[in-house]
């Protein structure tokens, strides 16, 4: 079970609109390593582990991982609301405006909506993890 604090963990505060850089942080939101992937590659991830400790680790990181789509989506919704026509029209936010206005929808910058293929869940735990060092972009 999962409890929901209705508070961002790092309140997230921007007065002035920016299409542009709205239109590229929308990857972290929903691109193929974005943070709605990351949840969902944890959560899924936790029921093959077969140790109970690092289910609970994959539980506690695909619930941050929440959090985090949390805070972009309010950067992405900050960034876009109140734009003026002209704001639209002379950025690279233009296109994603065509199709979802100001809603935060889980999409990669480049265009493409989210979809779990993004994802590795294969049921071995050393895949899993190593499947996840590389979402998360750890090196050695």
């Amino acid at each position: 079970m999962f409890i929901y604090d209705k508070k961002l963990q790092y309140p997230v505060k921007i007065d002035k609109p920016n299409p542009r850089l709205a239109a590229i942080i929308i990857s972290q939101y929903g691109g193929p390593d974005g943070e709605l992937g990351a949840s969902l590659r944890y959560l899924s991830q936790r029921y093959s582990m077969p140790f109970d400790e690092l289910k609970g680790l994959l539980t506690d990181i695909g619930t941050e991982e929440l959090g985090h789509l949390e805070m972009i989506g309010a950067i992405v919704h900050q960034l876009t609301r109140n734009l003026k026509d002209s704001q639209i029209k002379d950025s690279a936010f233009a296109p994603y405006f065509v199709d979802h206005t100001i809603g935060v929808y889980p999409t990669a910058a480049s265009g493409f909506p989210w979809n779990a293929a993004s994802m590795a869940v294969k049921g071995d735990p050393m895949a899993d993890l190593a499947e996840d060092l590389a979402a998360d972009g750890t090196t050695a």
